[in-house]
């Protein structure tokens, strides 16, 4: 269930990115790789090594806790809560062009819905299928 959830916030974000052709900052990429993982544990290894099933699930719900964190960090730097952190200016290569191009900065909000950013969207949706994929491992456990 974690790994799907996470497949499913991948996708979305990638849905944005080349469907909607919004392209991520460097923090929007750090979200994504724990979502990655998440997705590589929870669909193709608990499926297969049963008997580490139950910490690979755990391991995958860390994951997903890590990504909304890394977003909630962002949301924080959209408000002006938190600073931009230093390594953010970097520049990266931007498909198609053949040049490097400045990236979009962490705390511009390029997409929003009811005033939420995809990076709160992303604190959301990830603490949800953290705290459920949580819920329901705990309860497989007390039965």
């Amino acid at each position: 269930m974690v790994g799907a959830g996470a497949l499913a916030l991948i996708l979305g974000a990638l849905g944005f990115q080349y469907l909607a052709h919004l392209p991520p900052c460097e923090m929007c990429h750090w979200q994504r790789w724990p979502h990655i993982a998440a997705a590589i544990i929870g669909l193709a290894l608990v499926p297969f090594l049963r008997t580490h099933a139950r910490a690979l699930a755990w391991t995958a719900v860390i994951l997903v806790v890590v990504s909304g964190m890394i977003g909630a960090y962002q949301t924080g730097i959209q408000h002006g809560v938190f600073p931009l952190p230093p390594c953010s200016v970097a520049h990266a290569y931007v498909m198609g062009s053949g040049a490097a191009e400045p990236q979009v900065s962490c705390s511009a909000v390029t997409w929003s819905l009811f005033g939420l950013s995809l990076a709160t969207y992303n604190v959301i949706f990830s603490f949800i299928i953290a705290a459920t994929g949580a819920f329901l491992l705990s309860r497989k456990h007390a039965a």
